[in-house]
């Protein structure tokens, strides 16, 4: 069973479980992937995050993205923006897809130089990754964990930015609520709008990431210039 409730319960979670979703759960079960749905951890505009059970008896992350009451002209505007999807056309269920994909796609080259959730697999507007938690509970967002040294901490979140930036990448919708503390370190989620460096956007992304992190850490009694930080982390070598 890919759901352990009744169909009618899993309505409450945003309307993520039509035929086309369920369908798709249960052929990702079927090739082994898990065995069924758990609990919701996080509802958000464009998608659902749930555990899932594993056969070996371990927790993966299943976030599906809505093919229905979700903001398609958002997704596209940022999308067609990204030099690897610059050429994507179709209906928008195709958009869903590719930003499903690109989700996973930004996560497998994020991983190579900082923490993320390890990508598992997608399908469609399903992607699988690693389930990311603390002492058998999922791991809480920054904005609800318990921090020793918010001034040690800002300087590790910033070096990951720098990281990935080298790296290629952007995340692009950086915030207290998309970094979750993990053992006292922090793991950078939610990838679906993080985009190239060589994108129109990627700058303008990058300069909001800082200041949001900024605004949050100022709230916690450290000061750092996002300006500075911005400028920084586009001139590195």
């Amino acid at each position: 069973m890919v759901v352990n409730r009744s169909r009618e319960a899993w309505k409450t979670y945003g309307n993520v479980f039509d035929n086309f979703t369920l369908r798709n759960l249960q052929k990702l079960s079927t090739q082994g992937y898990f065995n069924e749905l758990e609990e919701s951890i996080a509802m958000g505009k464009e998608a659902n995050v749930f555990s899932a059970s594993t056969s070996e008896g371990e927790k993966i992350a299943v976030k599906i993205y809505r093919l229905e009451n979700c903001s398609f002209n958002k997704m596209y505007n940022y999308i067609i923006q990204d030099p690897r999807y610059m050429n994507l056309k179709g209906d928008k269920r195709r958009i869903v897809f590719a930003w499903t994909q690109r989700e996973y796609r930004n996560l497998m080259k994020a991983r190579e130089v900082i923490r993320v959730p390890t990508p598992i697999g997608f399908k469609d507007n399903i992607l699988l990754t690693e389930f990311i938690d603390e002492a058998g509970e999922a791991a809480p967002q920054l904005k609800n964990a318990f921090v020793e040294n918010y001034d040690l901490l800002y300087d590790e979140i910033i070096q990951m930015v720098l990281l990935l930036y080298k790296q290629g990448l952007v995340h692009g919708d950086l915030s207290q609520f998309n970094i979750l503390i993990k053992n006292d370190q922090p793991v950078f989620i939610d990838f679906s709008q993080s985009t190239a460096v060589d994108s129109p956007n990627a700058k303008e992304l990058l300069k909001r990431d800082l200041e949001v992190l900024s605004n949050f850490f100022k709230k916690q009694g450290i000061k750092r210039d996002p300006q500075k930080q911005f400028e920084a982390i586009i001139n590195t070598k």
